[in-house]
């Protein structure tokens, strides 16, 4: 019988072939544990794709595993205190320890009603109070939440973790989103203190532990699984189309090619493109019609001054579209995008 294809062609579902981001996984993990956190939030920024919702995924995987930790993830939608002490009540063993303590959540429906106990009827107190049983008895809560962006709720929500960091609460937060999502929340003039935040911007995996997993997994020459992996361009997601598609091809990784540069353009640049604005659009035509990605080519090419182009250039190396690390360059991070582009 054949084996399960090891590498997945789905969004934030954690493959059994996975390059890990040791080091940024290793700083959240080592901040939130330690005696006195320097931080008791995070944000993991990035392009769709880069593995923000995996890299989250494993941080509270390791946390939950460890019992000191309760870990819970709500959503960004809705009300959000309400979803968090629900799913704090949920948690195994939660149930008969909030009665022990006295805390009564009948009044929001979650739970039955402790009858030596008045029910809290403010959500903020109930959250408190639960926090604070947390706190004496040494435990610290994890909350997670996929693509944050800001709202009317996350306001309400964020403004009473504030309040639980004031009062040295146990709770930890991580939250991912696109860049401009993040960069919106960050800086809403209402939650000051987020801008105060680390935020973890997730580039390029590694391309020799790229070149590992595919060596390992089809059995290929050295210079082949390089070869894999540098068409990648380090991009999460197509080290895992790539991977899949060359598995259903039975190695051959050369017919995997066009079905992943299609995936890729049917998953993730289309909906990409449509993201960017007019001006985006127009310098990244620019970029991809010109052969020697030299800065100066691309800005006679769009004639445009330095200060006009430079502000355009760096939001989209922040949006993970551009690398520019090679000084008067610049190219797509992206594998296949200069073809997608050239196309539209």
């Amino acid at each position: 019988m054949r084996k399960n294809n090891p590498y997945t062609i789905m969004f934030g579902r954690e493959p059994s072939q996975m390059v890990s981001r040791i080091t940024q996984r290793d700083e959240i993990i080592n901040t939130f544990t330690s005696d006195v956190p320097s931080s008791q939030i995070f944000f993991i920024t990035g392009v769709r794709g880069s593995g923000k919702t995996v890299l989250m995924s494993e941080i509270s995987a390791r946390l939950a595993a460890e019992k000191k930790w309760i870990t819970v993830e709500i959503s960004p939608m809705g009300d959000m205190l309400a979803e968090l002490a629900s799913k704090i009540y949920h948690t195994g063993g939660m149930p008969k320890w909030l009665k022990t303590a006295g805390i009564d959540l009948s009044f929001f429906g979650i739970g039955v009603k402790i009858k030596s106990a008045e029910p809290v009827t403010n959500i903020e107190i109930a959250l408190r109070r639960i926090l604070g049983k947390l706190k004496k008895e040494g435990k610290r809560l994890l909350i997670t939440m996929d693509e944050a962006f800001s709202s009317k709720e996350m306001r309400i929500f964020a403004s009473a973790f504030q309040i639980f960091m004031r009062e040295k609460l146990p709770v930890f937060l991580i939250m991912t989103g696109l860049y401009k999502n993040i960069d919106v929340l960050r800086n809403d003039k209402v939650l000051t203190f987020l801008l105060r935040t680390p935020r973890i911007n997730l580039g390029s995996l590694n391309i020799r532990s790229m070149q590992n997993y595919y060596t390992e997994t089809f059995q290929l020459p050295e210079e082949d699984a390089l070869e894999m992996a540098h068409m990648t361009k380090g991009y999460p997601f197509a080290f895992q189309v790539l991977g899949y598609h060359t598995y259903e091809h039975h190695g051959d990784y050369q017919k995997a090619v066009e079905p992943t540069r299609l995936y890729l353009e049917e998953y993730v640049y289309e909906k990409l493109w449509t993201e960017l604005s007019d001006k985006e659009k127009k310098i990244c035509t620019a970029i991809a019609g010109t052969e020697s990605g030299k800065v100066l080519d691309i800005r006679k090419k769009l004639d445009i001054e330095t200060n006009e182009f430079s502000p355009y250039r760096a939001n989209l190396i922040k949006k993970g579209i551009l690398d520019g690390s090679n000084y008067g360059h610049i190219s797509f991070t992206l594998p296949f995008f200069d073809d997608f582009v050239r196309s539209c």
